[in-house]
């Protein structure tokens, strides 16, 4: 595997700390690229599709090869309900003409069939200048030539047999079928293998590969003589790992652990007493509140959004430019960052799709906002002379737009405080664990959440379960009210797998690390009574 050169005709030269950055992402893992995809005739695209577009005019062009293949397994009761697996492969040409971005796309992958794309590329271009009233200009970055990135994990999932992996699921659905008061248990593992390939008319070629999955089991329980059922899910979260994380080879996840108590707490949720409503000292956990990061911060720091771009579909944001540097977004322990190198990460990746290398920097520092997430068109527009490679698009016939990298609210740097610690602070409280379901408005300001299991915290220590919780605030009210943040030894990466965005819509995976909070006085809802049950 090979770093990258820089500092060639049309690229500028790599600082130390940068080329120190470099060497860290484009070595993820001693493992390669597989053959398969790396016996397309990428070369010969990359070359047909630049030198048709540059003959036709284009300033900038790049090609991108993707290659996405899925599985999906879902078992209900210990038997397969389905099983779907699907592949997709396709090449796209983006171009810049005039100051207006053309783009297109194809299914075939031919050197003909390349340049007929960048062809057509160039005319989109072309068409859309009339109505182009934004002069795209892209940041510079280094060029990178000829290399590779692929992710860190240890065995490919999609190597495994489908009916070793139904097996496993069996075996784990199997443990909490048979406890006393399980109805029912569903089990599901879903498995990603995505391939780039980038080449650009500066000279950088880069070739990746990554995957993810996430596995999760949720056990049901019926009262039919009183029509309610309550059910308790495993909140491993989806990750940038192999099958090893499935099986617990990796120590990463205690699912053993986990299987066996989920019974007994199931069981002691159906009997807990409804919650009190009003505020409330909350400890939360990470299986918690990374949900709650993704949709007050993460989409609310993402530039696009925050200038309008999305404001006819998924809303805009209340942190706007105009607030970088003064916006108290929390309390001066808030250290919040961007991260596309996460190790594991879902949307940690070695470069972009604008070929722009992996970087981590801050969104939030001391509690201000000092940050957004961008790409080469964004960054000049925000006056930085670099994007932090925020670029990606799920699809070969979608356009790169600025997506989620893997944002994170940073640990106590001076001291290890745990969990145990936070809740021995609270005199009377609620400690959150797991997400379930959440509401925010198109501005990411007011929202509420709620949680998969809500322990009673009296004079510092848990008293039992609690039910009908549900979390309320507005953004800057929540971190705000964060008194205390946990130590290196609470932080650990939740996350997502379909976070949706742009028209027409793609979806992206993203992991938020953070560790456990305390935050003093939230406003707490009891949703039975709000559901006016």
């Amino acid at each position: 595997m090979q770093t990258s050169t820089a500092g060639k005709p049309g690229g500028r030269k790599l600082s130390r700390r940068e080329q120190t950055r470099l060497e860290r992402v484009s070595t993820a893992t001693s493992k390669d690229v597989d053959a398969e995809f790396l016996d397309l005739p990428l070369a010969a695209l990359a070359d047909a599709a630049l030198a048709a577009a540059k003959a036709a005019g284009a300033e900038h062009a790049d090609l991108r090869v993707h290659r996405l293949v899925t599985q999906s397994i879902r078992l209900r009761d210990g038997r397969v309900e389905s099983i779907t697996d699907n592949a997709e492969l396709g090449l796209a040409v983006r171009v810049i003409v005039d100051g207006t971005w053309g783009f297109a796309s194809h299914a075939a992958l031919t050197p003909d069939t390349a340049a007929d794309v960048a062809r057509r590329a160039v005319t989109v271009a072309r068409t859309l200048r009339a109505l182009n009233r934004e002069r795209v200009e892209l940041a510079d970055e280094p060029i990178y030539d000829n290399v590779r990135w692929v992710s860190a994990y240890d065995l490919d999932p999609f190597t495994v047999p489908t009916t070793e992996k139904v097996a496993l699921l069996q075996d784990y659905a199997g443990r909490l079928s048979s406890a006393d008061g399980v109805d029912h248990v569903t089990a599901s593992v879903q498995q990603v293998k995505e391939q780039t390939f980038y080449a650009d008319t500066a000279g950088s070629s880069i070739t990746q590969q990554r995957v993810r999955l996430h596995p999760a089991l949720e056990a049901t329980t019926v009262d039919s003589s009183a029509g309610v059922f309550e059910t308790m899910r495993t909140l491993a979260a989806p990750v940038g790992r192999g099958w090893e994380y499935v099986t617990g080879a990796d120590g990463v996840w205690d699912w053993q652990g986990e299987l066996a108590r989920i019974p007994e707490w199931l069981a002691e949720k159906v009997k807990a007493p409804t919650v009190t409503p009003g505020p409330t000292d909350l400890v939360i956990d990470p299986t918690n509140l990374w949900l709650t990061i993704h949709e007050s911060i993460g989409h609310a720091t993402e530039y696009d959004r925050a200038i309008g771009y999305e404001a006819a579909y998924a809303g805009t944001s209340f942190a706007t430019p105009d607030k970088l540097g003064t916006l108290r977004y929390g309390t001066p322990i808030m250290h919040v960052t961007g991260d596309r190198t996460e190790a594991h990460g879902l949307a940690s990746i070695g470069y972009d799709d604008e070929g722009v290398a992996g970087q981590r920097w801050d969104l939030v520092r001391d509690g201000i906002l000092v940050g957004y997430q961008l790409d080469r068109v964004f960054a000049p527009r925000l006056g930085l002379d670099r994007s932090n490679g925020c670029s990606y698009a799920d699809s070969a016939h979608h356009v790169p737009i600025q997506r989620m990298a893997n944002v994170s609210l940073q640990p106590d740097p001076e001291r290890d405080t745990s969990t145990e610690e936070l809740i021995s602070r609270v005199e009377n409280g609620i400690y959150i664990v797991g997400d379930k379901s959440w509401s925010i408005d198109m501005q990411r300001y007011n929202f509420q959440f709620t949680g998969q299991r809500f322990f009673r915290i009296r004079d510092g220590k848990l008293d039992g379960q609690l039910r009908d919780v549900a979390y309320q605030a507005t953004t800057t009210d929540f971190w705000g009210a964060m008194e205390a943040v946990g130590g290196p030894s609470t932080w650990q990466l939740g996350g997502a797998s379909n976070c949706g965005k742009a028209q027409p819509g793609q979806v992206a995976a993203v992991s938020h690390g953070c560790p456990s909070v305390l935050v003093r006085g939230v406003n707490i809802l009891n949703t039975r009574t709000e559901a006016g049950r």
